[in-house]
């Protein structure tokens, strides 16, 4: 199982604090070491300086001043060692040797440590007259018993600071956990299907940004499902007309009540409300392709100016059939793009058949291709009644228009202009809307200009 956020900042406060831990303590240990050496060897260095002077008004021969020395220093338990003129050396047999070896005889101050055996020794050395000297030993037992107190005083001061760091660890984990905590049970509400769930933007930063991405993905699903309703409803709508009448006519003509002339209409209605019906069911099935990965594109270099004449002339008879005249606006020469040929052209189509079906008799309808700044710029006007500001912002969406207009005037299947939209990016082309010269509603696809080969 995963360990919570408490647990791990926790943990990683306590290997935090462990590091500083053995960090501090291999260094202190050291310090103390090195600095209760030194504090003790100065301290028996000025002892045996002390010592020195009293001796040097007494002389070394006299037994009841080194008797008050060797008392009084070795009440701190260090050992006088005595090198007599005669050449013997007096003191406990330890310390003459560590004396010795420091250089008891050699007639000079000395002040070092001596190793004997398992012990150490701190030793002062100093000459009295021509040929008397004394030592003062100190074993750094004595020293190591100060280091060990130390040591234990810093490791119980590392021991709270741990015990304080596992607390501060765990109580911030709570404190960061509960927003965050907060947000899984959004989460998990929004799963359920809950909209209305929110989470309190609280915390550090980080917690905060999460908590308000959360909320603005509950926003941003409030709002694609009622989108989707709205597109649901408009479709059904779409089906239900040519439904009802391919429905009506079939059933007229299976209980005879269409004959003849009847008859032969009916079955006209029945075949166009069908074709109908197989475009709406083919938008929705390209529609749906299209936000595949396995959508492909037959991309290639074609002229643009050329697909724009094939579409007028098709386009030209249908709208003399309506009385809407169509003009072909275009810059001489070419305008190679990349794009694929088939699906550009079903692109116009549809834009001019939603052109052609909101454009009165007499109203213009244009194609208009312009190249400029690298650019070919293709754009299907009309004179119709247009859209209003707030609609052009959202033309692509599916069946936004529909729901909006269909009481108003003619309308498609509400998902043509997403189509054509997804497919002008799918060819690295963008697609917009907005009102035209002509009094009406402007469709633009641009697309960049091909880079010659």
């Amino acid at each position: 199982m995963r360990g919570t956020l408490a647990l791990r900042i926790t943990v990683v406060c306590l290997a935090v604090a462990g590091i500083a831990v053995l960090v501090a303590g291999l260094v202190a240990s050291r310090l103390v070491r090195s600095t209760a050496d030194s504090v003790l060897q100065q301290s028996l260095r000025d002892q045996a300086d002390v010592v020195a002077g009293q001796l040097d008004g007494t002389g070394i021969g006299n037994r009841l001043a080194i008797g008050k020395v060797a008392a009084v220093v070795r009440g701190q338990g260090i050992e006088v060692v005595v090198h007599r003129v005669s050449g013997q050396n007096s003191g406990q047999a330890a310390a003459v040797r560590a004396a010795e070896r420091a250089g008891l005889t050699s007639g000079k101050d000395r002040s070092t440590r001596v190793s004997i055996g398992d012990l150490d020794y701190l030793v002062e050395v100093r000459p009295v007259g021509p040929q008397a000297a004394f030592a003062l030993v100190q074993p750094v037992r004595s020293a190591e018993a100060t280091q060990h107190a130390l040591v234990r005083n810093i490791l119980l001061a590392l021991g709270i600071g741990l015990l304080v760091a596992a607390v501060a660890g765990y109580v911030s984990g709570r404190l960061l956990g509960r927003p965050l905590r907060r947000a899984a049970a959004a989460a998990g509400s929004l799963r359920a299907g809950r909209r209305d769930v929110r989470v309190p933007v609280e915390g550090p930063a980080e917690v905060a940004q999460v908590a308000g991405s959360l909320n603005e993905l509950a926003d941003a699903l409030a709002r694609s499902e009622a989108r989707q309703r709205e597109f649901l409803l408009s479709v059904s709508h779409e089906l239900r007309t040519p439904l009802t009448a391919v429905t009506g006519f079939a059933e007229a003509i299976a209980d005879g009540v269409a004959e003849g002339p009847d008859a032969r209409r009916a079955g006209e209605t029945i075949h166009r409300e069908a074709q109908r019906l197989e475009r709406l069911v083919s938008d929705l099935l390209e529609l749906a392709r299209l936000g595949a990965d396995e959508f492909q594109l037959d991309l290639g270099t074609l002229d643009l100016a050329a697909l724009v004449r094939d579409c007028a002339e098709v386009w030209e008879l249908r709208c003399a059939r309506s009385e809407v005249p169509l003009t072909v606006q275009s810059d001489p020469g070419t305008a190679l793009v990349t794009a694929d040929a088939r699906r550009l052209h079903q692109v116009v189509d549809g834009l001019a058949e939603n052109a052609l079906r909101v454009t009165p008799a007499g109203a213009p309808m244009v194609f208009a291709l312009a190249v400029a700044e690298g650019h070919a710029h293709l754009s299907v006007r009309d004179g119709g009644p247009g859209l209003a500001p707030e609609g052009y912002p959202v033309a692509f969406e599916r069946g936004v228009l529909n729901a909006r207009y269909r009481d108003r005037r003619p309308v498609g299947s509400g998902i043509g202009l997403a189509l054509a939209h997804g497919l002008v990016t799918r060819m690295g082309g963008t697609l917009t809307a907005g009102p035209a010269p002509e009094g009406g509603a402007a469709f633009t696809i641009t697309l960049p200009l091909a880079q010659p080969s």
